[in-house]
Formats: structure tokens, C-alpha cells, sequence
């Protein structure tokens, strides 16, 4: 499968830079360009993309309302923000508009390629400190050396699920939780799935959010088996 994606930035030089990068993948196409989120908008439409990599700080309409927008209007395309800041406003105003990854500009490539890719697999990738910033905003749990309270849903998670929703806290990707646990990446991804539903959220990003603000993240809890 090809992965089609929007490259939404106000610098030319970077957005070229990012085509030539993408475009030697034979999985990937650059379906187009925007230098605003005005003209991301207006791409997304006619172009239908499976990803739009977003700037966050561009003229006419910056990234963030453009991604609410995008992901109202057009809930199959994934957007994932590809910003050089990282200070909390940004980041918690992307992830609640609707970015399924966050990722800073300094990124490796290989990590860049793993997140479109991960995107249209409804997975998301985080960079380390947004991963960092997510999990110490929620970070008001009760005394770690007070006995674990019941799990507050109908249906609790089983240890796996909570190994599983541990790692995808921390911004792993399936193929990452899948190393780490020993497990098959297709188990994962049945785990994950679950893990989803059980907590009644719509993404990974909110799974993490969820899990975090009741508790189910525990400090000090090994992710392995």
C-alpha cells in the first residue's frame, strides 16, 4: 500500500527537503504541498491524503486549527504535527485537536518514515519529550505505595493489556511493544485494539490520556512479563 502524504509547511526549503526524503520510498508519495494551513485545508480536500505532516506556527491559518478542520472534515486523512517547538501549549493544543503523532524537526529520518507509516495504521508516535510531557501531565496518581484501587471500567484490563497500554504511554509503537514484550506484532495490535475499547477512547493518544488520569499507569509497574 502506498501511503499518500501532504506536506503542510511555510518554508519552501524545508518542504522540499521533505518531498526528496519521502520520495525515494517506493511505499510513500507526496501527494502535494501547502505553505499555509489555509491552502492544507483546501489541499486536503481535492488531493484526499492518507497524511499531512503539519507545521504548527503558519500564516493565514496555523497548524493546529487547520488539523481540528482536518480531522472534522475529513476524519480518514491523519495528521501529524512536525514542529521544531515543543513548549506544552503546542503540544496539548495539537494533540487536542486531533494529531495522532507530535514530532520535533531535529527527528532522524528513519523515525519520520516509522510515524507515516504508523499513521495509517492507526498507531502514533510521539517524540520522547512529548511522550515525557503527556505522562507528567497527568501525573496526579495516588501514594505509588498505596495497594492499586480496583480498575474504575466495566471490563478491566488484563496484565497483558496493561503491559501493553504501559509501553504505548510512552509513545512505542506496535513493532516497539512487540520487542519489548516478546509478543508477535499482529498480538499487539489485537492487545492494543482492546486495550482502546476497554477504556472507550478513539486513538492511542487518548488511550494514554485516559489510562493516566485513572490511575492505570502505575510508576514503578514493569512493562515486561
Amino acid at each position: 500500500m502506498t501511503v499518500r502524504v501532504l506536506l503542510a509547511d511555510d518554508q519552501a526549503l524545508f518542504r522540499e527537503a521533505l518531498a526528496v526524503l519521502l520520495g525515494v520510498h517506493d511505499d510513500i508519495e507526496v501527494a502535494g504541498e501547502a505553505a499555509d494551513g489555509a491552502e492544507a485545508l483546501r489541499k486536503v480536500a481535492a488531493l484526499r491524503p492518507d497524511v499531512v505532516l503539519m507545521d504548527l506556527r503558519m500564516p493565514v491559518l496555523d497548524g493546529i486549527a487547520a488539523t481540528r478542520r482536518i480531522r472534522a472534515d475529513h476524519p480518514g486523512t491523519r495528521v501529524i504535527a512536525l514542529t521544531t517547538f515543543d513548549d506544552d501549549e503546542d503540544v496539548f493544543a495539537a494533540l487536542r485537536a486531533g494529531a495522532v503523532g507530535y514530532l520535533l524537526k531535529d527527528v532522524s529520518s528513519e523515525r519520520l518514515l516509522e510515524a507515516v507509516r504508523a499513521a495509517v495504521r492507526d498507531e502514533s508516535i510521539l517524540h520522547p519529550s512529548v511522550a515525557a510531557k503527556v505522562v507528567a501531565r497527568f501525573a496526579a496518581l495516588p501514594d505509588p505505595a498505596a495497594p492499586a484501587p480496583p480498575q474504575p471500567l466495566v471490563d478491566p484490563l488484563s496484565e497483558r493489556e496493561l503491559q501493553v497500554l504501559d509501553l504505548l504511554a510512552r509513545g512505542r509503537s506496535n513493532r516497539e511493544i512487540a520487542a519489548a514484550l516478546f509478543l508477535a506484532e499482529g498480538t499487539v495490535k489485537n492487545h492494543v485494539t482492546n486495550v482502546i475499547a476497554k477504556l472507550g477512547v478513539r486513538d492511542r493518544t487518548q488511550a494514554a490520556l485516559r489510562a493516566r488520569a485513572l490511575g492505570l499507569l502505575m510508576p514503578g509497574r514493569d512493562p515486561r512479563p
